[in-house]
């Protein structure tokens, strides 16, 4: 009969079930996402305990958590530390000896002293301390790059940590790397700038 449907072939078959599989694909890691949830505070009224305990409260009335006590997060957390307080120091000197770029290098500076002052605080551990720093570059380009290239791999290297941390640790070490993958593209930027 003209007006029946056509019989499904074996070629349609495979491609609604494809279609079908992945939609359902889909659909199961869209709810799955939203269901999970990242919980900081197992015992708080969310999930059903009445009351929250520990932490204090921040600058802007909102629950801190406390320290962690884990070893691997404190060391994790401390590493973060010392290498942001590396860079941070690594700007502060490059801004002196190459004036012509001190504005860009006295804000990533800041930004750096801001994100360190908040890993000392979430790891309760001690404020880091630097060694003595490696020689800059001879140039401004090549104190630049440099500086692109500390960067990029700091980033990297708070992003690897964050991914095997969870909660406030994981969050402030995503937010450290993703600041240090934005200066490392805005001091390519003004490199690609300089060499012109």
């Amino acid at each position: 009969m003209p007006n029946d449907p056509e019989p499904l072939t074996r070629w349609t078959a495979a491609l609604v079930s494809r279609r079908t599989t992945l939609r359902t694909a889909a659909l199961s890691a869209g709810t799955a996402a939203l269901l999970a949830g990242c919980k900081d505070d197992p015992d708080g009224p969310a999930a059903g305990g009445g009351t929250q305990s520990g932490g204090t409260k921040g600058p802007d009335g909102t629950k801190q958590p406390e320290p962690s006590t884990d070893p691997a997060v404190v060391a994790a957390m401390s590493t973060a530390a010392g290498q942001v307080a590396q860079v941070a120091q690594r700007l502060t000197a490059a801004g002196k000896r190459y004036p012509a770029l001190a504005a860009q290098f006295a804000t990533a500076a800041k930004y750096h002293a801001q994100h360190l002052a908040k890993l000392n605080e979430v790891s309760g551990a001690a404020p880091a301390t630097v060694a003595q720093l490696p020689p800059l570059p001879q140039g401004s380009a090549a104190a630049l790059a440099d500086l692109a290239t500390r960067e990029q791999k700091l980033s990297v290297a708070h992003a690897t940590a964050a991914a095997k941390l969870s909660g406030t640790n994981a969050r402030l070490l995503a937010m450290v790397a993703a600041s240090e993958t934005q200066l490392a593209a805005s001091f390519t930027v003004k490199k690609k700038q300089a060499a012109r």
